[in-house]
């Protein structure tokens, strides 16, 4: 089984969209796990009614009653996800077709704990702007430091490698990718399909669109989460500033 965590925060306007592109990966044996962090429209009820609309899909949906955060939310969906394979995607992007037959494929012919994929830029109604994220196939723990290529919604684990108590989403700012930083510290192999594969929608009240706030983030994951030394925080700031730049051309 494959399961999918999709952690729900006022999402009534893209839930439904974010749904239809999972549905239509066409995986005989998945489920969908969408964790509520105490939504304040409608999200709540239209995941319900699409259930209701969709009895042969194992849609599942928990509401703990209580703010988590996206971490806390795509924690406890990894605790309640029974598959093998834990994909994720935030309940704004979209996936296309095939991505994770795809994925799966591949996953399976290299080997690895973890994979990503590519991605491209939508805007707020989920159309592709053209501006597309490339991957390089494979990624060590310091390479990922200077390149923060790995988008939470492209990922694919394969708990029979990478422990389930291994990931865990920290409950800090840019807890993804301190989570990606923390498995390839440990050795995990994780590995890039260099497909586009996920649309990342822009929304306006997006986190990482702030560019300055991305980059005090970064900086504070070197020091205060990797420890690492001044001058090798530096040196790698100045990578993902490039690289960062580098993905928006």
């Amino acid at each position: 089984m494959l399961s999918v965590v999709v952690p729900v925060y006022n999402l009534e306007k893209y839930i439904t969209a974010t749904l239809d592109s999972i549905l239509a990966q066409n995986i005989p044996d998945m489920e969908i796990v969408l964790v509520d962090d105490m939504s304040k429209d409608a999200s709540v009820s239209i995941i319900r009614e699409y259930a209701s609309s969709h009895p042969d899909a194992q849609i599942r949906l928990i509401e703990p009653g209580k703010k988590l955060k996206a971490c806390g939310a795509r924690n406890l969906g990894i605790r309640e996800a029974r598959g093998r394979y834990i994909a994720f995607l935030d309940g704004d992007d979209l996936w296309v077709k095939d991505k994770l037959n795809k994925q799966l494929a591949f996953m399976e012919k290299s080997g690895c704990g973890f994979s990503f994929t590519g991605y491209e830029f939508a805007d707020e109604t989920g159309k592709p702007m053209g501006k597309k994220v490339r991957v390089p196939a494979k990624i060590t723990y310091h390479q990922a430091l200077k390149n923060t290529t790995i988008f939470t919604s492209t990922v694919i684990f394969d708990t029979d490698i990478v422990k389930k108590e291994d990931i865990v989403f920290p409950d800090i700012l840019s807890e993804d990718t301190a989570l990606w930083f923390k498995l390839l510290r440990l050795g995990y192999k994780a590995c890039g399909l260099n497909e586009i594969m996920t649309l990342y929608r822009r929304t306006a009240g997006s986190l990482s669109s702030d560019k300055s706030d991305s980059a005090h983030r970064i900086w504070d994951l070197y020091r205060k989460s990797e420890h690492l030394p001044v001058l090798y925080s530096a040196w790698c700031f100045l990578w993902w500033g490039f690289n960062a730049v580098k993905r928006r051309l």
